[in-house]
């Protein structure tokens, strides 16, 4: 899958399904240095992604600052014909000054196979 750049990031897209509803979220980081994949609330919340009372709200730290976010097992993750089924995800505000819909984490990239080629700029997997 080809690669954008945006600001010297590269950015894909994929698709999340959950509980029979697929969406496709745009403008996601790919960052080695986030052991998790977050997504944005407001790009989920259509999918029926909703905060739950029993959710447990965890604070995570990063580059950005630290942000509040609760998990969800969705049915999988989707980048072209590479899927990661049974995952979990980070669901967060992801305000943070600038157009991001979501960061795809090492926790898909090393389950995915995933091979970054910032030559070419690609996204391919392993056979």
């Amino acid at each position: 899958m080809r690669l954008t750049l945006k600001d010297d990031l590269p950015f894909t897209r994929l698709a999340v399904a959950y509980r029979g509803s697929v969406i496709t979220i745009d403008n996601v980081l790919i960052d080695t240095g986030s052991a998790s994949t977050v997504l944005a609330a407001r790009a989920v919340a259509q999918m029926g992604i909703l905060p739950e009372m029993t959710d447990v709200v965890y604070t995570v730290r990063g580059i950005g600052g630290t942000e509040a976010v609760f998990t969800r097992r969705i049915d999988h993750v989707t980048i072209e014909a590479q899927t990661v089924d049974d995952f979990e995800i980070e669901v967060g505000s992801m305000n943070y000054g600038f157009d991001i819909d979501g960061i795809l984490g090492m926790d898909f990239l090393t389950r995915a196979g995933a091979i970054i080629n910032l030559r070419d700029l690609r996204l391919d997997f392993a056979p």
